[in-house]
């Protein structure tokens, strides 16, 4: 069987985990890490998107048609997950900004 989304997955969760990567960077440099739990939420987020990426880079080498799907269906739930937390850190952000 094809992979269906794993090179997807693998190209927009690697870039996500960048956008995470410059958030958590732009609330320590700003000092308003500890203010809010943005970081945190931000640095799980990042955590189950490098997870995301690991299955579906998996998904995409393995030969076992079975492994396959189960890789990159798990990584196709971790991005999805990731993704509406990814809503989550964007609504504090904007809610912060708002105050």
């Amino acid at each position: 069987m094809a992979n269906n989304t794993s090179q997807h997955i693998l190209n927009t969760s690697a870039n996500l985990l960048g956008f995470c990567l410059f958030v958590i960077t732009s609330l320590r440099i700003t000092d308003k890490a500890e203010t809010t739990v943005i970081d945190e939420i931000t640095s799980v987020i990042a955590i189950l998107l490098a997870f995301s990426c690991i299955l579906s880079f998996i998904s995409i080498r393995t030969a076992n048609p079975k492994r396959e799907q189960r890789f990159e269906t798990i990584a196709d739930y971790l991005f999805i997950a990731s993704l509406s937390g990814i809503l989550i850190i964007i609504l504090l952000i904007t809610l912060n900004f708002i105050k």
